[in-house]
């Protein structure tokens, strides 16, 4: 089997406070957004189905989005930018 991964630079730069948070929440926003529309497709197509991923993810993920609140709020005080570098590692996987 051959192993074909591909890098994605999603993020890559120097922002303001500011700017970060905007980029931080709404990566994680579109991320929520896909789990809860990945569990209300799975509800509509069985009531039963176990929705415990989604659920759980899209706790870390708020908890995620409160947690950068502080590290925000510090570089902001401070006056200092913020440098963001998000690479999404692709792989093709049995």
């Amino acid at each position: 089997m051959i192993e074909v991964t591909h890098k994605v630079q999603l993020v890559n730069g120097d922002f303001t406070a500011t700017e970060a948070q905007e980029v931080v929440n709404s990566l994680l926003n579109e991320k929520i957004s896909f789990h809860r529309l990945h569990r209300l497709g799975m509800t509509e197509a069985n009531n039963d189905c176990d929705t415990s991923f989604d659920g759980s993810r899209i706790s870390e993920l708020r908890q995620e989005k409160e947690d950068f609140k502080a590290f925000y709020q510090e570089a902001l005080a401070a006056g200092k930018k913020v440098r963001i570098n998000g690479i999404l590692n692709v792989e093709i996987i049995d």
